[in-house]
């Protein structure tokens, strides 16, 4: 069961890691680290990004900026608040226990979209690994983003300059051949979307 909290929380260590948290619990956080919820578990994330990352975040913000500016669709970098549902199951937002912080994120349908973030799964997402998170991105994640129904989710490696893409088919993830130096990126549910990979680590 979630818990019930009536209270501000400002230190993350007063709260109980063992506990199972909603979104309305973690409205009431305070403290200076970020958090996601991963089915209502509490899961630090990394410290502040560096440099290379935030540059390849900047970058890839830019192409897809340029793809989707005259479109409905809308586009996000962290923080950002994503509450991500079970499709299978009609969830009220105040009982959800998924709350993720993509580094980048595409939603066409606006109706997700309220002042305190999105609400459902966006058709795109962009995650860029940092040292230790590895496992977050490629295995959690991975679950939490094809089982709330995200279109599209790219895994971007900077120790290796590799780019993976996973297109939702029939409720699960289909990896596309791995991108490296020297190829392109096409997206498959954005068409104007391509982008040279040695353009995203050049440093």
């Amino acid at each position: 069961m979630p818990s019930i909290m009536s209270e501000l929380v400002y230190k993350l260590e007063h709260l109980d890691l063992n506990k199972t948290y909603s979104y309305a619990d973690y409205l009431m956080w305070r403290f200076k680290e970020r958090v996601e919820l991963f089915k209502g578990k509490i899961w630090a994330m990394s410290p502040a990004p560096s440099r290379f990352h935030q540059e390849i975040s900047g970058f890839l913000f830019s192409k897809i900026k340029e793809v989707v500016k005259n479109t409905d669709c809308k586009l996000y970098a962290a923080p950002f608040d994503v509450r991500l549902l079970n499709k299978k199951k009609s969830t009220l937002d105040k009982d959800v226990y998924t709350v993720v912080q993509p580094d980048l994120c595409v939603i066409c349908d606006r109706s997700k979209l309220d002042d305190l973030g999105c609400i459902g799964a966006p058709d795109l997402v962009v995650e860029i690994l940092s040292p230790g998170n590895s496992k977050k991105e490629m295995d959690i994640k991975f679950d939490l983003y094809q089982e709330a129904g995200v279109r599209e989710y790219w895994i971007v490696q900077p120790a290796d300059h590799t780019v993976l893409i996973y297109v939702l088919e029939n409720d699960r993830y289909i990896g596309l051949k791995p991108c490296t130096e020297g190829q392109f990126i096409q997206s498959p549910c954005f068409p104007g979307l391509k982008i040279e990979v040695t353009e995203i680590f050049k440093d």
